[in-house]
């Protein structure tokens, strides 16, 4: 039997190729990779610690401007609810007014619709007497002038309950132009606040410490300018003791050598004066001054005025108010009360002002320190007045 011949085709030995296409899409995938890295923008550097420290800072002052704003708002909004509860009141009165008016006016009606209003002829006739007649005409007459006056009084109060509502509805428009003021403030010192907080918190350890060493470099510096300044007020305080007790000698000198004469004269007059006006001042300030100094150590909170809390203008106005003065509640009006005085010029109890904006005060303690609620997570302090740059001085009373 012949072998059959086998059908099947011999098997082609396929040479095995590197899959090229694959190779070079992958091959240029990373060159593009590569490329994009090499182009790419550079991470952006990380500030250094001064700029920090600067942009801090530069929140902080926005977040106190914005503060004074609040307390604007606040004290207006205050102000306006009393004048609205006020307007809202009288205008109440005013209706029940109206409604006594009406009442009368009523009873008048209902009496001549009871009369029927007979004719004058008839009444005439129908009268026992001419006499009668005529006295009841006169009574007549005076009805009428008193429903007259009622119609008019009825008038006068619609008139004058009409133009309260006015303007009660123009403080109530006011007044909610005051509380969105309110709380756009509010919510700008919360985002300068948040800001600044964010900036410190993304801060090592070892920027952290460097920080605190430029804080106390500028602390350092800042103290050295109060005590200049001290030195300074002592030198000029002393030459004019010295100038004062001459002037005195040469006084008595001229006056014919009675010393005790001479003496009492000198001092009951011009000095005596002047004297009495600074220790009227030296009075004050030192409530003022013993009141800051129990309050060391409670915490800036802004919007605060006390007692547990205070921002700056919260805790000058609590201040000299102990003095029996009245200041109002923000930096900005508290600089137009009393009276400028230079820095070099400057008493306990004086008020110190800073930055261009004039969003922060505190209360001057002499030696150049002062005592003031200084910014959000700091606790009031005394601290040199040449932390800050100053924008002016006022003396209150």
């Amino acid at each position: 039997m012949p072998v059959l011949a086998s059908h099947r085709k011999p098997r082609t030995k396929v040479r095995t190729t590197p899959a090229v296409g694959l190779t070079t899409a992958a091959l240029a995938s990373v060159t593009l990779l590569s490329t994009q890295s090499a182009t790419a923008a550079p991470a952006e550097p990380k500030p250094a610690i001064e700029e920090v420290r600067k942009k801090v800072d530069a929140l902080y002052r926005q977040a106190g401007t914005a503060t004074q704003e609040y307390n604007r708002a606040k004290a207006a909004s205050a102000s306006q609810q009393t004048k609205v509860d006020t307007l809202l009141s009288d205008v109440a009165k005013r209706a029940e007014k109206i409604n006594e008016a009406r009442r009368a006016l009523g009873s008048y009606a209902a009496a001549q619709y009871r009369d029927g209003g007979i004719a004058p002829a008839a009444t005439f006739f129908l009268a026992e007497n001419p006499q009668g007649y005529f006295d009841q005409s006169r009574l007549m007459d005076r009805a009428t002038e008193r429903q007259q006056k009622a119609v008019d009084e009825v008038r006068a109060q619609q008139a004058s309950a009409a133009k309260k509502r006015a303007e009660a509805v123009k403080s109530l428009e006011t007044l909610t132009e005051t509380q969105a003021t309110l709380a756009s403030s509010k919510k700008d010192v919360q985002t300068k606040l948040t800001e600044a907080r964010g900036l410190l918190s993304r801060l090592t350890a070892e920027e952290k410490a460097r920080l605190a060493e430029l804080e106390r470099r500028q602390e350092a510096e800042a103290k050295e300018k109060a005590a200049q300044l001290a030195a300074r007020q002592a030198a000029e305080a002393k030459e004019k003791a010295e100038a004062e007790e001459k002037a005195r000698e040469e006084a008595a000198k001229e006056s014919g050598g009675g010393s005790g004469t001479g003496s009492g004269s000198g001092t009951g007059t011009d000095p005596g004066s002047g004297t009495g006006t600074d220790s009227g001042y030296a009075a004050k300030a030192e409530k003022v001054l013993s009141f800051a100094r129990a309050q060391i150590g409670k915490p800036y909170v802004w919007g605060a005025s006390g007692p547990s809390s205070y921002d700056c203008s919260g805790l000058t106005q609590a201040a000299w108010r102990e003095a029996g003065v009245t200041l109002p509640r923000t930096t900005w009006d508290q600089v137009e009360v009393g009276t400028r005085v230079a820095t070099s010029d400057l008493k306990p109890g004086d008020l110190v002002f800073f930055y261009d904006d004039i969003s922060h005060v505190g209360i001057y303690k002499g030696d150049g320190m002062m005592i003031h609620a200084p910014k959000p997570g700091a606790n009031v302090r005394e601290e040199s007045i040449y932390s800050m740059p100053i924008y002016g001085s006022v003396r209150p009373a």
